[in-house]
């Protein structure tokens, strides 16, 4: 390799190195909650409630015996006010139907409550908070748009993108740092 092109290698390689430098250390905070939540997110069924709560079982899996899907909802909005606070709202985000299990889970929108029912005898199985939900909202950047009620995800697209785009940065210039010496070595 002659001086020339050992030169600008070299160039290539201090650019990439102050590159990946700045970056890691403006970005470390980010990346390092989008590693922790992401480890938490993996681990979420396998915490015996504590991240992701079980989902329990009602008394019947034959959907003929279950009670109307409205009055299913207004008894989990009411076990919710009940347990949490009248004035918690009762929004509905939407509703998880578990036929297997014979429960139906209503999960509501401004906040990370959740209540599973009993489909045939409508009564409350399990009050929750989703933990989960909330470790997501965390890790994806969209608890930002829940903040500031954006009512879009255009926080967490902005995030994802940045955060995604960042990590492409990292795999390139970390590369080009593994692999620029050795290949300055070898056309040496």
């Amino acid at each position: 390799m002659d001086s020339i092109h050992r030169k600008h290698h070299a160039k290539i390689l201090r650019t990439f190195r102050k590159i990946h430098r700045y970056a890691g250390a403006f970005l470390f905070v980010f990346f390092f909650i989008i590693a922790v939540s992401s480890i938490l997110l993996g681990w979420k069924k396998n915490t015996n409630g504590w991240i992701q709560a079980p989902n329990l079982s009602g008394t019947s899996t034959d959907f003929t015996l279950w009670k109307p899907m409205d009055s299913l909802y207004q008894s989990a909005s009411q076990t919710l006010r009940d347990s949490i606070s009248q004035d918690v709202s009762i929004t509905l985000d939407k509703i998880d139907i578990r036929p297997d299990k014979g429960m139906v889970k209503f999960i509501f929108l401004d906040h990370y409550w959740a209540v599973q029912m009993d489909g045939a005898t409508g009564k409350p199985l399990f009050v929750e908070y989703r933990t989960s939900d909330l470790i997501e909202n965390i890790h994806d950047g969209s608890i930002l748009d829940k903040w500031f009620k954006t009512n879009t995800d255009m926080i967490k697209i902005i995030y994802s993108t940045l955060m995604g785009s960042a990590l492409i940065l990292f795999t390139v210039t970390g590369f080009w740092m593994w692999y620029g010496p050795k290949r300055m070595r070898h056309k040496h």
